[in-house]
Order: C-alpha cells, then structure tokens, then sequence
C-alpha cells in the first residue's frame, strides 16, 4: 500500500513558479514510478510528467516541456514537480499517482493504483 498527498499548490501571476511535492508512505517508494497528472474544470484529467522508481529517464507533456522538471528524492520518499514560467492555462488541481514497477502507457490515468488527494494550482493572468 502506498498513501500519497500532494502540497504546494497555490495563487501565482502569469511568469511565476511554483514547487509541488507528493509525500509518500511505505518503505518499498523506490520500486514505484510516480506520474503527474492535472484536471482543470470540465475537462478530463491529462498527463503532465512521469519518473520511475530510479530516477532515470523522465518524460513530459508537450505543453510543459521545458518548463517543467520532475526529480524524487527516495530517501525522503518524495517526488517533486518544479513549475516555472506558469501560464494561466497551466490552472487545475494537481494529481501525483504510483503504480509499482514500470509501464510505457504511464500517461494513462487508469494505470494507477494510488492516487494524492490533489493541489490546486491557479495562475492569473
């Protein structure tokens, strides 16, 4: 079992960064690939960014890329999503989910088994 609760999340202007964190329970947090995933209203919950379990290779949505960066930090059991550059159209409530091992269809909401209670992110234009 792995609990997640995401934090960070706030009011930002336009240009402005945010950090989130997705704080984990469980000893085993390494052997999970944590994914970022964001619903704005009325609209379906998309992919924003994906890490595994090692840290290794990171993959990102289009609309974010290069303004985005996902890193973990094991030992504090920690995943951390870095806005910079935010865009009004960056708004929704922020979702961080685990699955154990890997999986090339990471973007897909319906892979995980556990899910944060979500962060808002709001940015103002």
């Amino acid at each position: 079992q792995v609990q997640l609760v995401e934090s960070g999340g706030g009011l930002v202007q336009a240009g402005g960064s945010l950090r989130l964190s997705c704080a984990a329970s469980g000893r085993t947090f390494r052997n999970y690939f944590v994914t970022w995933f964001r619903q704005a209203p009325e609209k379906e919950r998309e992919f924003v960014t994906t890490i595994p379990g090692s840290g290794g290779s990171t993959y990102y949505a289009v609309s974010v890329k290069g303004r985005f960066t996902i890193s973990r930090d094991n030992a504090k059991n920690t995943v951390y999503l870095q806005m910079n550059s935010l865009k009004p159209e960056d708004t929704a409530v922020y979702y961080c989910a685990a699955r154990g091992g890997w999986s090339s269809t990471y973007s897909s909401p319906s892979l995980y088994n556990y899910w944060g209670q979500g962060t808002q992110v709001t940015v103002s234009s």
